[in-house]
């Protein structure tokens, strides 16, 4: 079919404008400007998490919590300042979101070997996937070229990030306003096989709720009281059976229902999702390739790129 050049130049701008949101995130872009960047980062992560177990799924929900506001752009680490309040004492993160201590170390260390050159939301990007992979989960190419935002909205995180009462329908609706599906949902949620959660977060579940394990509620209000405001900062592990190790022991707590969260729960609780559960709980290959494919997508959430937002030289602040 013949193409006449104004047709053809238009339909090129089209397919580039619709290809650049994420044309410039490559799992090679600091290949020649920091080719030393993976070893870098992955051996502070490890001193980390041999350092503490749990930092590992703390640098993972980082991650998380910075692309579920304004997409991936290190928006999460930076503190308060006059022009703005940030995202690190929202709702979802005051007391409970850590690790930005070796997020410095890290920034700090990729400084060293290469400085100016790696963003703040690409080193929350490979931290999360060497967290994953130390503790025995699957490893995959991150996707890098993300570049730092100059700003940072506690309101945007309030809303932004599901809290731990949401039920499925709330989940479902904003995963999929930023292009996630069920099936990522679940897979992410997936991530819940490691770290820990506070009394505050679990408290009506194990008192109130009905579709739990008696005996999994009793042992947890052993260490989470009644009252509000006693023991609330008290931990309890997300996954009961190997809460350091990456694997796919919370689908199979949550076909016992033994999820620690309302929210959790809510993923095998008669819904749209329960048979994705009930695979991953039989298959961890399965999930271990749609938790790669899905991180890889939520890794894609409205990254800055190009000229948009900067490199920081502290995640903490901008330049």
């Amino acid at each position: 079919m013949a193409c006449f050049p104004k047709p053809c130049l238009t339909l090129l701008l089209l397919v580039a404008v619709l290809g650049s949101s994420n044309a410039q995130l490559s799992t090679n872009f600091y290949s020649k400007s920091c080719p030393n960047l993976f070893s870098t980062v992955k051996s502070t992560v490890r001193s980390a998490v041999n350092k503490e177990a749990r930092m590992g799924a703390s640098l993972l929900r980082l991650f998380f919590h910075d692309c579920f506001v304004n997409g991936c752009d290190g928006s999460l680490l930076l503190d308060d300042t006059s022009s703005f309040t940030g995202e690190k004492n929202a709702n979802p993160n005051r007391n409970s979101a850590r690790g930005f201590d070796v997020v410095d170390n890290i920034k700090s260390a990729v400084e060293n070997a290469c400085p100016g050159v790696v963003s703040c939301a690409d080193i929350l990007a490979i931290a999360a996937r060497d967290s994953v992979e130390i503790l025995g989960g699957p490893s995959w190419n991150v996707k890098l070229g993300r570049r730092d935002a100059r700003t940072a909205s506690q309101s945007a995180a309030n809303n932004g990030i599901p809290p731990p009462t949401s039920n499925l329908n709330q989940l479902i609706s904003r995963f999929s306003a930023l292009g996630l599906s069920s099936r990522d949902l679940v897979a992410l949620s997936g991530a819940h096989t490691i770290g820990q959660a506070r009394c505050t977060s679990f408290r009506a579940r194990i008192y109130n709720e009905t579709n739990i394990d008696a005996s999994f509620a009793q042992t947890r209000q052993r260490n989470c009281p009644r009252a509000t405001g006693s023991g609330d900062n008290n931990l309890a592990p997300l996954d009961v059976q190997t809460p350091t190790s990456f694997d796919n022991n919370y689908f199979k707590n949550l076909v016992n229902n033994r999820g620690l969260l309302h929210s959790d729960q809510q993923l095998f609780n008669g819904g749209s999702t329960d048979s994705t559960v009930r695979g991953y709980g039989n298959n961890p290959s399965s999930f271990s390739s749609d938790f790669v494919s899905a991180m890889i997508k939520m890794g894609d959430i409205s990254p800055l790129t190009g000229s948009s937002g900067e490199i920081r030289k502290n995640c903490r602040r901008v330049n």
